[in-house]
């Protein structure tokens, strides 16, 4: 594992992740425009599965749908794993939930209760988000993904207001004795170690019912934007990761894609 300029300690990342460190190769950058960015370019020239590049800041950091996602040193912890499945696999069509699930039980390791998972890709926490995370495949290679990852340490303080309330939600609260970024990066990584080997070996629906003891929204009236309009009941998720919609019309399937997931408002006559 090599330290670069960077004011984050691998040499403890690599420590408390036991075991599961000679999985993983990690690198530590003070500032790049994208860790996904960097990591393609690796996972190109051939970067083994297992490379891990996180970085202090993010000048460029993606989100879903072609958000950014905002980072600043000590308050966020921003990385990306480049992760190749073997060939017999299951193609990753349902990888951002399967990641989603892997940092919840990351987080519960470290005793943060009250980590939900919000259907394709966010996790939430008492119904503010925490995190996201941004999947992009390596070109030309169908099992081979870049997974990126944004969580909120704290917020910022000069994060804008209207951020600051609804988009990031609010910080990590682990209370005084709040573990380094080390230690939770550390925690997140072996989950999701140990939650992609599980999704090689029997793909979501190995996962599901632990997705869905999680899932934010399930039960409640909902509202679908973006490529799809839809509004109704939020079921939950099938085996292949789509989304389950009791709606007006009837039951509706939900695919992946250029879709948000919010609570419908009263009156909206979601069923």
């Amino acid at each position: 594992m090599q330290m670069m300029d960077s004011t984050f300690d691998i040499a403890a990342t690599a420590a408390a992740l036991g075991t599961a460190a000679c999985r993983l190769d990690i690198d530590a950058v003070a500032e790049c425009d994208s860790t996904n960015t960097r990591l393609l370019e690796r996972a190109q020239a051939g970067a083994p599965s297992g490379t891990v590049l996180v970085a202090d800041k993010q000048t460029a950091g993606r989100g879903r749908r072609g958000r950014q996602w905002v980072s600043a040193p000590g308050d966020s912890l921003t990385f990306s794993l480049l992760w190749r499945f073997p060939p017999a696999s299951p193609a990753p069509a349902a990888l951002s939930l399967a990641v989603g699930l892997a940092l919840a039980r990351g987080l519960e390791a470290l005793d943060v209760r009250e980590v939900g998972l919000k259907w394709p890709n966010d996790l939430l926490l008492r119904g503010r988000k925490l995190a996201g995370v941004l999947v992009e495949l390596q070109a030309g290679e169908v099992r081979s993904a870049v997974i990126g990852i944004g969580l909120n340490l704290r917020l910022p303080a000069d994060l804008p207001p209207e951020v600051a309330a609804a988009a990031l939600g609010q910080a990590l609260p682990l209370g005084p004795q709040a573990p380094s970024r080390e230690t939770v990066l550390a925690a997140l990584l072996a989950a999701l170690v140990t939650t992609l080997d599980e999704y090689a070996d029997g793909g979501f629906a190995a996962l599901r019912e632990a997705w869905l003891a999680r899932h934010a929204w399930q039960g409640l009236p909902v509202r679908i934007s973006g490529g799809e309009v839809a509004e109704g009941r939020c079921l939950g998720v099938d085996e292949d990761g789509a989304l389950l919609l009791a709606s007006a019309t009837g039951p509706r399937r939900i695919l992946a894609g250029d879709v948000s997931l919010r609570p419908a408002e009263p009156g909206d006559g979601a069923s």
